[in-house]
C-alpha cells in the first residue's frame, strides 16, 4: 500500500480519534453511518464492538479508539461508523467523526514517523501534510489484522 500512495494523488475520507486526524482512500470507503445498535459477539476481541445489520447484511464493528489502545470516549453526535471494502470483507470503523473527503497530493505524504513505544505505529502507512494539519494514513491490512 505505501508503494501506491507514493506513486500517486490520492483521495482520502478524514476522520477523527481523539485530537488527532486519520485518512482512509476513499477507494476502500462504501459508505459513512451515524452510529447505531450494534449486537455484540461474545469471545471476539475487545476491540470488536459486535456487528450491524446494515440494509440486510451482517457487518463486523471494530472501535478505532479501542484498536489503538486510546481512550474510551462516549458515543456523541458526532460519532460515526465508516465502512469499509477490504477485499472481499466488509468492516464498520466506530470514528470520533467523519470529517472532509480530501486529495493529498503525492509529494505531501511521508513514511510513517519512527515513534519509540507507539502502539499506532505498526498501523501507519504514512503521513501527509497538509497546510497546518497532519493526516495519519492508516494501513488497513495491519488494522484488521487481529494478529497485531
Amino acid at each position: 500500500m505505501t508503494n501506491a500512495i507514493e506513486q500517486k494523488n490520492l483521495k482520502v475520507i478524514v476522520f477523527q480519534l481523539a485530537d488527532k486526524e486519520y485518512a482512509i482512500p476513499v477507494s476502500h470507503v462504501k459508505g459513512i453511518e451515524k452510529l447505531m445498535h450494534i449486537t455484540r459477539v461474545p469471545k471476539t476481541m475487545r476491540y470488536v464492538k459486535g456487528v450491524i445489520n446494515l440494509r440486510g447484511v451482517v457487518t463486523p464493528v471494530i472501535d478505532l479508539r479501542e484498536r489503538f489502545d486510546l481512550p474510551i470516549s462516549s458515543n456523541e453526535e458526532s460519532t460515526r461508523i465508516i465502512i469499509i471494502t477490504l477485499e472481499t470483507m466488509d468492516v464498520g470503523f466506530v470514528v470520533d467523526s467523519a470529517n472532509d473527503v480530501l486529495d493529498i497530493h503525492a509529494e505531501s505524504i511521508e513514511q510513517q514517523p519512527e515513534v519509540v513505544g507507539s502502539l499506532e505505529e505498526e498501523f501507519i502507512a504514512g503521513v501527509a501534510k497538509l497546510d497546518n494539519r497532519l493526516l495519519i494514513l492508516l494501513h488497513l491490512d495491519k488494522v484488521l489484522n487481529p494478529l497485531d
